[in-house]
């Protein structure tokens, strides 16, 4: 931060710049809402979005021309200038565009008049300092700066892309001209905007010539009623006349950077530049959050509230950085209304509310960022160099702390870490899949019923560790679910799955298909029917045994597993999440890359080692504290309690864990590792099975050998693996000669398909080949006389997908890579372009005649 700025300051420029313009017949259009009608958008990004229908026609405007200083936001969607804020000289997350607008009136003449007017003799900017650029083709333009505006001709550069406006693919659209200001040579080489380095010129204002309809095929039909859109930046604007070279030395944004440098105690003099920028962030986040929640935007977890929320608590965070303890955002939305409040009435009006709304939030984010933040730098602290954070670490920090996974993303970008974004979408899925698996079990209305139960007869007694079968009495029953004092049924955590069975009573017996927590402490058992059971009724409770017997070898299998894994990966292997049921089970772990098929065996051997010597299994209730001196492993993420449960598994394994489990090693059986693979950057998946699935896998294998052998004709199996090899040789031989004879008839087929050449043009499908057939077909038929250019498309020999062929001779008018361009679109794929020879590839065998017309329409032939 410099000096404070005394020149012409921003709420003089708001008003200047629209005096100027209702002097001049504009009609003067209060600021629009944050918030836009345009679907397609979160907020409102540029001047011309509440005029949108206004340009495509879809309504008339109550006015042929218009001013606005319009509020906008840049934090969400594609718009999004949020990770730049406080570090570059001109990024903003809320900023205001001051804008002219023609609606069919006036056009390129008055809009380029006005806009040197403005800038020259009401701001008074010096006119050798000024370009200003036009469109390449744009020459109507470059004349009326000349000749009638009277700027020099070396002051007028044209631009390409830069220089060219469009709504869409298909709307609205046409050149535009910008006027850029030169900060002097300080700032870098000179030679205009085009030439010039870009943090030297910088541009103020854009004027977008509406005067072209974009069609569907790219052609551009001329506007009847052509009109004007102008946007010029005030912030931007305001630096040049304060003579600043950054937007944060302006007088608004200097003076709310002040306040929160008063709220924080940080001396902006002395302050490291890390501080200045958290002072800046404070400084523009105070601002967008302010303005957003006036206009009716609430902090959630869904769409424009979730950037609300976003925003918010990156302000706070950065609070708590410089050290501040207390609540801040208040006090900068005193200062954000004390200097715009003028400007913006709306804004004074709601300044309570506003405040409330933020004050609340902050308050909230307080509650849980000094842990989370903890939980972070532990996190970050353990992992390995050039590792990511776990997704299911930034997933916690999201869902228990209050952390977006976009201030996670800076927070760990500060140390150079990335965040497994695929975990944390994968975490994010699992908690949704919870969700809605909870809300099965609350259907007939929330949980206020089950609280109530618990209430009246506390937790639900588990008496499944010892028994499988249990007399109960019914406090609970509906069409769904079934709620007993006691059960021997567990309810799904951990990982382990919930048991099913039967309940039966009143000489009815109903079926359990599965059981879970209703409320903390209450198992709820998800019932087809009630059978006519009532509340207040002893009935019998009784797992299906079977099934939980195979649950409990897969869980404990876990455990085993677990061990194993971090003796022969390392001690950084860490449990990530887990499915323990009764058909398999399935273990996610963090290690940074792929087990080989050594390290698998070796696993394998590893926990099946321990199966045979049949360790027993311990499962028992204790203090937290008398685990952890047991050396008992907790995972990360998982709440405990004061007293917990610790399963030792045999010699080697003690874990915290509150599942069902084996009495001895020896009943998991065989253990067989299945599968393993990647589920997110650094976390690995393994599904293994035990016991009897163990065996039958083992069956299956045996007979699917038997059965290969004796379709060899083999008697010894151990021939089976030469004898495979040689009919695969046999095969490829086979393939290449049978590729060969339709290659050469399909050549063949060359001097009949030029024959149907369409003005020396021959486009053609031609199914079942390889791609190299069809490209040595097409250079065949190119070579035929009378043509010129040839096209094919085909679905590949097998249905692998789609080819696209073009050739043209060198005196051919065509281009061969243009000709399939918008094809090779079509089919789903691509390839390089090439001028002579063009090949490309594909996937939707279905889009192939489509295609083949637009090849049609592209050489002229359609």
């Amino acid at each position: 931060m410099s000096t404070q700025p005394t020149p012409m300051k921003a709420n003089e420029v708001r008003k200047a710049f629209t005096d100027f313009f209702v002097e001049r017949a504009h009609s003067h259009q209060p600021s629009a809402s944050l918030i836009p009608h345009d679907p397609t958008l979160l907020f409102t990004v540029a001047g011309m979005v509440p005029f949108k229908t206004y340009f495509t026609g879809e309504e008339t405007p109550p006015f042929p021309r218009a001013v606005t200083v319009q509020k906008c936001v840049r934090a969400g969607g594609k718009h999004n200038d949020l990770d730049e804020i406080g570090r570059t000289r001109r990024h903003l997350t809320f900023f205001e565009m001051m804008g002219n607008f023609s609606f069919g009136d006036y056009f390129k003449e008055d809009a380029c008049a006005w806009a040197w007017e403005f800038v020259t003799e009401v701001i008074g900017l010096p006119a050798d300092r000024l370009w200003v650029t036009v469109h390449l083709t744009d020459d109507e333009a470059a004349d009326i700066w000349e000749n009638q505006v009277g700027v020099p001709a070396d002051r007028i550069q044209r631009l390409d892309e830069d220089n060219y406006w469009k709504m869409g693919d298909v709307g609205p659209c046409g050149p535009c001209s910008e006027i850029f200001w030169d900060k002097g040579p300080e700032f870098g080489a000179d030679g205009g905007p085009e030439h010039g380095d870009e943090d030297r010129f910088i541009e103020i204002w854009n004027l977008v010539f509406m005067q072209f309809d974009q069609q569907a095929d790219g052609s551009k039909v001329p506007l009847p009623k052509p009109s004007i859109d102008t946007g010029m930046g005030l912030e931007r604007t305001v630096s040049v006349l304060q003579g600043v070279d950054s937007v944060w030395d302006t007088d608004e944004l200097f003076a709310l950077q002040a306040a929160a440098a008063k709220l924080t105690g940080v001396d902006p003099a002395t302050a490291e530049f890390e501080q200045l920028v958290s002072l800046r962030i404070l400084a523009d986040h105070a601002r967008s959050t302010s303005l957003l929640v006036s206009d009716g935007v609430f902090p959630s977890n869904e769409a424009r509230g979730y950037v609300l929320r976003r925003i918010l608590r990156r302000a706070v965070r950065h609070a708590y950085i410089l050290g501040v303890e207390s609540a801040v955002m208040g006090g900068m939305v005193d200062a954000v209304i004390e200097i715009m409040g003028a400007d913006y009435p709306d804004l004074a009006a709601n300044h309570q509310f506003v405040r409330e709304v933020i004050d609340r939030e902050e308050v909230r984010f307080r509650e849980t960022l000094r842990k989370g933040q903890a939980i972070l730098d532990e996190q970050l602290d353990a992992l390995a160099d050039g590792a990511a954070l776990p997704g299911d670490v930034a997933f916690l920090l999201h869902d228990t702390y209050g952390f977006p996974l976009e201030v996670t993303q800076e927070i760990t970008g500060e140390r150079g870490v990335e965040v497994d974004e695929d975990g944390f979408r994968a975490a994010m899925a699992e908690q949704q899949r919870l969700a809605k698996e909870a809300r099965k079990v609350a259907a007939a209305g929330d949980t206020g019923h089950l609280t109530a139960l618990v209430d009246e007869h506390g937790e639900t007694d588990f008496t499944g560790r010892e028994e499988t079968s249990t007399e109960a009495t019914v406090l609970y029953v509906d069409d769904d679910t079934l709620v007993l004092d006691r059960t021997p049924f567990y309810a799904e955590s951990g990982g382990q799955i919930g048991d099913t069975g039967t309940v039966t009573g009143g000489g009815v017996t109903i079926d359990v298909t599965d059981t879970r927590y209703g409320v903390s402490g209450l198992h709820v058992h998800e019932i087809a029917g009630s059978g006519g059971l009532e509340a207040g009724q002893v009935v019998t409770a009784t797992i299906d045994d079977d099934r939980r017997s195979a649950i409990r070898r897969n869980h404990t299998a876990t455990h085993i597993l677990h061990h194993a894994l971090r003796e022969v990966l390392g001690e950084h292997v860490k449990q990530q999440g887990s499915y323990v049921g009764p058909d398999r089970l399935r273990f996610d772990f963090s290690h940074y890359e792929g087990l080989t098929p050594e390290q698998i065996a070796e696993i394998e051997d590893r926990v099946n080692a321990e199966v045979l010597d049949n360790g027993t299994c311990r499962h028992f209730e204790t203090t937290m504290e008398t685990a952890e001196q047991l050396g008992a492993i907790a995972f990360f993420g998982d709440k405990y309690g004061d007293v917990v449960r610790v399963l030792e598994a045999g010699r080697n394994s003690v874990e915290l864990c509150g599942g069902t489990h084996v009495r001895a090693l020896g009943d998991i059986g065989q253990f067989r590792i299945v599968s393993e693979g990647s589920i997110g950057s650094n976390i690995r998946r393994i599904e293994a099975l035990t016991g009897t699935a163990s065996l039958e896998l083992a069956r299956e294998a045996e007979q699917t050998v038997a059965q290969a052998a004796e379709k060899l004709g083999i008697k010894n199996k151990n021939e089976l693996l030469e004898m495979a090899e040689s009919r695969m040789a046999e095969i490829s031989s086979l393939k290449n000669e049978l590729a060969q004879i339709k290659q050469q008839i399909a050549v063949g087929q060359a001097p009949q398909l030029a024959a149907q050449a369409v003005d020396g043009v021959v486009v053609a499908r031609v199914d079942d080949l390889e791609r190299d057939s069809l490209r040595d077909l097409a250079v065949s038929i190119r070579d035929q006389e009378g043509v010129h250019a040839v096209a094919l498309a085909g679905a590949l020999a097998g249905g692998s997908g789609v080819a696209l062929v073009s050739a043209v001779t060198p005196d051919s008018p065509l281009n061969a890579g243009a000709l399939i361009d918008d094809a090779k679109k079509t089919v789903g794929g691509g390839g390089k372009p090439a001028d002579d020879l063009a090949v490309a590839g594909g996937k939707h065998v279905e889009q192939i005649d489509a295609a083949l017309d637009q090849v049609r329409a592209a050489a002229g032939i359609a």
